[in-house]
């Protein structure tokens, strides 16, 4: 059964993590230069497999006594806040145009581009944590697949307007204290329980 409370709290996480990140700029100039569904076919499936290779890490560490697993992910939360907060503004990368304009070559091109920008990433690392923390990979999974697929949608069709409104700022240290409090709830209840 899927937790609408755990799927949405992860949606919220990683939406605010994701939308000043590299790749949502990545799909606002593929989404520029091609058919927006193209780009986001291509880029919604990379984010798939990457939420389902997360969600298999998180999920290995239920495996691991909880005081151990809230420790851990509670550190790692930390880290993720401050590496919000100590990151310097990225600049933009330069995508070449493919000759063709098919389907499959713009679809690949936004595939290729996500898994390999997105692997490893914070936020793949904070699914993972969410994975283990909540221990409902469907949810969770459910959740983060959401809110990637939402920041690409935006920056693909509406990243210019948005970064005119909201300062790129602002989202990452909402973000930031996100993950700040979730870090210090997790280490909470790792000395508390």
């Amino acid at each position: 059964m899927i937790s609408i409370t755990v799927t949405a709290l992860v949606f919220g996480v990683i939406f605010l993590a994701e939308l000043p990140d590299k790749t949502a700029l990545a799909g606002l100039v593929l989404g520029t230069r091609y058919r927006a569904s193209y780009v986001f076919a291509g880029v919604a499936a990379a984010f798939l497999l990457h939420v389902v290779l997360a969600v298999a890490a998180g999920s290995v560490l239920t495996l691991l006594p909880q005081q151990i697993v809230h420790a851990v992910t509670g550190v790692l939360f930390l880290g993720g806040a401050a590496m919000l907060l100590l990151k310097k503004g990225e600049e933009e990368e330069e995508v070449r145009k493919p000759a063709d304009q098919s389907f499959w070559k713009v679809a690949g091109t936004g595939f290729t581009l996500i898994l390999v920008a997105e692997f490893g990433d914070l936020t793949q690392i904070m699914t993972a944590n969410l994975a283990a923390r909540y221990d409902d990979p469907i949810s969770v999974g459910l959740g983060a697949v959401l809110g990637l697929w939402a920041v690409a949608g935006l920056g693909i069709v509406g990243g210019k307007a948005l970064m005119k409104r909201v300062p790129l700022r602002l989202i990452t240290q909402i973000a930031a204290l996100l993950m700040l409090a979730l870090g210090v709830w997790s280490l909470w209840e790792a000395v508390s329980g």
